[in-house]
């Protein structure tokens, strides 16, 4: 992917190379250990805590010694999506993309501009030997995507900086002070198996074609999510009078995006094909009248199955599977009623495995107040404790709490009206960026978060607009530049 004549230029470089190499989540050693090299190579300071996660400095330009160290935070790794059919490998396969009309597009993967145009940014003002600023620390986080374990693990003297500027939100022209925390609900348990009834065939009804989404900033799109409406039309089934047992159920590929695809692999006694058929029609019509307009690719399918499974759900594991993960709320719980428009709380299913002795689901809990996670997390687990099925609240992690005081949100409406006109709208996210964890271990830390524009994330067909990344690059140059001294020290 040739990005050479993309400006600002040192930005696209780093960019192609987080490109060039594979680095899903939990697997960022390869580029963590190629920009270690390249730092070091520059003379940068680098170094790699307990934890594995990456730390570049360096030293303040002259004239800049006595003002607070700047610490530009992002995470290393990707969501990893791709369309049904794509052989794309996100273990060993570089991203690849194109230029149309002023964006730069993955159209059948998740591109990884989140959070990789974030960490070419903070590269490039490492790099450049014309930016004035302080001392200069870039943290780069593992795991961010499926855990944040990189921002849980730092220890508080991982940095010296008394500012943080975290580039991982999506939309140019707006600041951020605040975000979702959140939680994951992990189903982990066995089923009871039954032998296939004699005179059955196998048959797969797939649910795809959706858009899908990030778990958080879309949640409230009403878009589709495929393990949902399998769900749906599976209980559609049971109420027409179709029997049909269940082999297996699959959706989903992370916890933090909407499902875009799912199957069932059912067994149906010979002769009741056709009642299937016509209740899938039913199903089929009413949902794709539901998401008109929203996600209009939806597709319900029925594919023949060579061979019949040995084994499924029984009758009563079967029901207590389907009821329970159809009931498990999906989607907003709550509006914010002290940030107009922004979710609360909401949850996604976002992972489902089910075959016919074990279930593993994952749903993400998200909610500005931390009691908020806590509340709709622990419902969850009660309703899979009512279903007969073990469930625990995994990887917490706090949300961040706005400060309208911050200064350094003052220095950043300043320069951005001083570079661009206007002010930059003031917001807060229902998404999991790291500065939630980061304001408890450094609570004393200003910080602010911002970025391009960025559309699709965590959804293949991911893109980034080219003149936004320039014009965040304008504005990190500017603000780096703009950092006031240290007050004088009081005797």
């Amino acid at each position: 992917m040739d990005l050479s004549g993309l400006e600002p230029a040192a930005v696209w470089r780093h960019f192609s190379t987080l490109c060039r190499i594979p680095r899903p989540s939990r697997h960022e050693q390869a580029i963590r250990d190629e920009l270690a090299a390249w730092a070091q190579a520059r003379g940068l300071g680098a170094k790699v805590d307990e934890t594995g996660n990456l730390i570049l400095s360096k030293p303040a330009t002259p004239g800049y010694e006595n003002r607070p160290g700047v610490v530009l935070q992002g995470h290393l790794d990707m969501v990893c999506q791709k369309n049904a059919g794509s052989s794309h490998d996100f273990m060993h396969d570089s991203i690849r993309a194109e230029l149309r009309d002023g964006w730069l597009v993955a159209d059948d993967t998740t591109l990884g501009a989140d959070n990789g145009i974030g960490v070419a940014l903070a590269l490039a003002a490492l790099e450049s030997d014309d930016v004035a600023h302080p001392a200069l620390e870039v943290l780069l986080t593992l795991d961010e995507e499926s855990g944040m374990s990189g921002a849980h693990g730092l220890k508080p003297d991982a940095v010296c900086g008394r500012l943080l500027i975290n580039i991982d939100t999506e939309d140019w022209g707006e600041f951020y002070l605040g975000c979702a925390g959140g939680a994951d609900v992990v189903v982990d348990a066995a089923l009871e198996a039954a032998p296939v009834p004699a005179g059955h065939q196998a048959l797969r009804i797939v649910v795809d074609g959706l858009r899908g989404g990030h778990s958080g900033v879309d949640i409230h799109l009403q878009r589709g999510n495929a393990i949902k409406l399998l769900l749906r039309v599976l209980q559609t089934l049971a109420a027409a009078g179709v029997d049909y047992r269940v082999a297996t159920l699959e959706g989903g590929t992370a916890r933090n995006a909407l499902a875009r695809e799912a199957q069932a692999l059912i067994v149906l006694a010979d002769g009741g094909v056709e009642a299937l058929q016509a209740a899938l029609a039913r199903a089929r019509d009413e949902i794709a009248e539901e998401l008109g307009g929203v996600d209009d690719g939806f597709r319900l399918r029925l594919l023949p199955e060579p061979g019949v499974p040995s084994r499924v759900l029984s009758d009563e594991a079967g029901r207590r599977v389907l009821a329970a993960l159809h009931v498990a709320p999906h989607g907003v719980r709550r509006m914010s009623q002290r940030v107009p428009g922004v979710v609360e709380t909401s949850s996604n299913l976002g992972v489902l495995r089910v075959d016919a002795e074990h279930i593993h689901a994952t749903l993400m809990v998200r909610s500005l107040l931390d009691a908020g996670t806590r509340e709709l997390a622990s419902e969850i687990v009660s309703l899979f404790s009512l279903a007969g099925m073990s469930a625990a609240v995994r990887e917490p992690y706090p949300g961040w709490a706005p400060n309208p005081d911050s200064g350094l949100l003052t220095l950043f409406q300043t320069v951005y009206r001083r570079e661009f006109g206007g002010d930059a709208a003031v917001k807060v996210i229902h998404a999991g960026l790291e500065c939630g964890i980061l304001t408890a271990i450094w609570p004393d830390m200003d910080m602010i978060s911002f970025g391009p524009n960025i559309r699709g994330a965590h959804a293949p067909g991911e893109r980034v607009e080219v003149a936004s990344v320039a014009q965040a690059w304008r504005l990190l140059v500017a603000v780096l530049a703009s950092i006031p001294p240290h007050p004088p020290s009081q005797a």
